[in-house]
């Protein structure tokens, strides 16, 4: 029987991240700097990315050196380009992790929702996700490793009545059928591709749900858990996907909604 004292984190020890480097986008609020300070504290070196640079240095200024905050809008390529470079630079290669966090979303009714809106959302949502991912994997495809993690939605998986969002059910549908395809695709190559899909939680798009009691009382009463997830309740799910705890792990999409999708 083995030393039980030789490795004190055990089987936790597939969960840390140390000297491994990840990209973040949509990271200067809500749940993107959330997994910002999550991969951090795992041990990774995050390169957080958003429009926002005065958010991103922020962070960096409470989390430490760890974090490399990017300016940059998803829907640039050009800003894409410079941030898989950047990311490419901090790791001497290829990195780690990928999570494609940034997304947006206007609820409006479809027959009245503006091509331009719908246009938009998918331009972040997905065109953006895919380009991302694809500058990223080249140099994990050479490496031979590499995890990409792309925030979908359980509005991917399930309508949103009724709240009416079209675009965004949409796009991240589209992010779940991705995932699929890119980790068939790759998963020979030694590249995971995995989706993290979330029900209600706190974040800037979902900020006015949590003052609205109408919106309480639906969130309460159709939930089987009978209420909105809170942020940490992400994390063993984002760095199950990160890590390798998930080594043989490809192709899936892990919906933490306290039971929405299973009704």
């Amino acid at each position: 029987m083995g030393d039980a004292g030789s490795d004190p984190l055990g089987p936790l020890a597939s969960f840390r991240l140390d000297a491994r480097v990840a990209v973040v986008t949509g990271a200067s609020s809500g749940l993107g700097a959330h997994f910002v300070g999550v991969l951090v504290r795992v041990g990774a070196t995050v390169v957080a990315a958003a429009r926002r640079i005065d958010r991103l240095e922020a962070l960096a200024e409470d989390l430490g050196p760890q974090v490399v905050p990017v300016a940059c809008d998803v829907t640039v390529d050009a800003d894409l380009v410079r941030l898989a470079e950047i990311g490419a630079e901090r790791a001497g290669g290829a990195v780690d992790v990928l999570v494609n966090n940034a997304g947006i979303g206007f609820p409006r009714a479809a027959e009245t929702e503006p091509i331009d809106m719908f246009r938009s959302v998918v331009d972040v949502n997905l065109n953006a996700l895919f380009r991302l991912t694809q500058l990223v994997a080249v140099p994990m495809i050479d490496a031979g490793r590499g995890a990409v993690v792309n925030v979908a939605s359980m509005l991917g998986q399930v309508a949103a009545a009724p709240v009416k969002q079209a675009s965004y059910c949409a796009s991240k549908g589209a992010v779940v059928n991705l995932t699929r395809e890119l980790a068939c695709q790759w998963a020979r190559k030694g590249v995971r591709v995995n989706a993290l899909s979330p029900g209600w939680f706190p974040s800037e798009m979902t900020q006015g749900m949590w003052t609205d009691d109408a919106s309480l009382r639906f969130v309460a009463e159709h939930c089987p858990m009978g209420r909105r997830g809170e942020l940490a309740e992400l994390d063993g799910a984002l760095l199950f996907l990160a890590s390798d705890a998930s080594t043989y792990v490809t192709g899936q999409i892990l919906t933490v909604d306290g039971g929405w999708t299973a009704r």
